[in-house]
């Protein structure tokens, strides 16, 4: 694990001793966070942040030989929600290369030498063909199989909204506002104003969340351009 100062990790507490606390990263990695950077403000109860076992995104301070100094509170929601979010992704294809191979360890170390391995992951869901660099053809099909199967699970959710703007330039202010990098975000335009948003996920509340974050994003812009924004379908 290559770690640089203002990187953003996942990490796992070990414990809390005194003020304190103790965590461990990839490579059996040892870290260590103190309360001032733990929340701002005075902390009453530690456990309402920390407690061992848990997963909390951090944002790497200072680099040691032997340790690493972290913060908790200097991570942004943002930050927090994409490392989260490409932490799922390897934990779940860690979890599809042990289901089809006993090496899966050592395929992951030679697949991290070339790549970031949530970047990996999302590479083989477009082209399968990729895997076979790294695993026999017999892995290869089983592995595709999985991923098939997991893709025939992923739960969609869809909603409505309307959004207006009575500006000059109000049609291009609108496709600004709905623009996203997320590919698996689909926002289609129903006439009349009115819009469909949807997204996919394996985990039904992870793509409700999804749609939520984007709408409650897309209103407060709305709002302070002076546009009318309305969720015609909530569930």
């Amino acid at each position: 694990m290559n770690i640089k100062e203002n990187d953003i990790v996942m990490c796992t507490v070990k414990n809390v001793e005194g003020t304190t606390v103790f965590v461990d990263m990839e490579d059996n990695i040892q870290g260590s966070i103190v309360f001032s950077e733990v929340a701002a403000g005075r902390i009453r109860n530690i456990r309402e942040y920390v407690s061992p076992s848990k997963k909390i995104v951090c944002k790497v301070l200072k680099i040691y030989p032997d340790h690493i100094e972290l913060s908790l509170r200097r991570v942004t929601a943002k930050e927090r929600d994409e490392i989260s979010e490409r932490y799922k992704k390897e934990k779940m294809f860690e979890g599809m290369l042990k289901a089809i191979s006993p090496d899966y360890k050592n395929i992951i170390t030679e697949i991290r030498k070339e790549y970031e391995l949530y970047a990996f992951f999302e590479q083989v869901k477009e082209n399968n063909k990729l895997i076979e660099k790294y695993v026999n053809k017999k892995e290869a099909e089983s592995f595709i199989k999985v991923l098939q199967e997991k893709k025939d699970k992923e739960k969609e959710v869809k909603k409505t909204f309307s959004i207006k703007s009575f500006a000059d330039d109000g049609i291009n202010e609108i496709k600004d506002i709905l623009a996203t990098k997320d590919k698996k975000m689909q926002i289609a335009y129903l006439g009349s104003s009115q819009f469909s948003i949807t997204y996919s996920a394996i985990d039904y509340k992870d793509a409700d969340n999804k749609v939520n974050e984007f709408l409650a994003k897309t209103e407060k812009i709305a709002k302070e351009k002076k546009m009318i924004f309305e969720i015609i379908e909530r569930k």
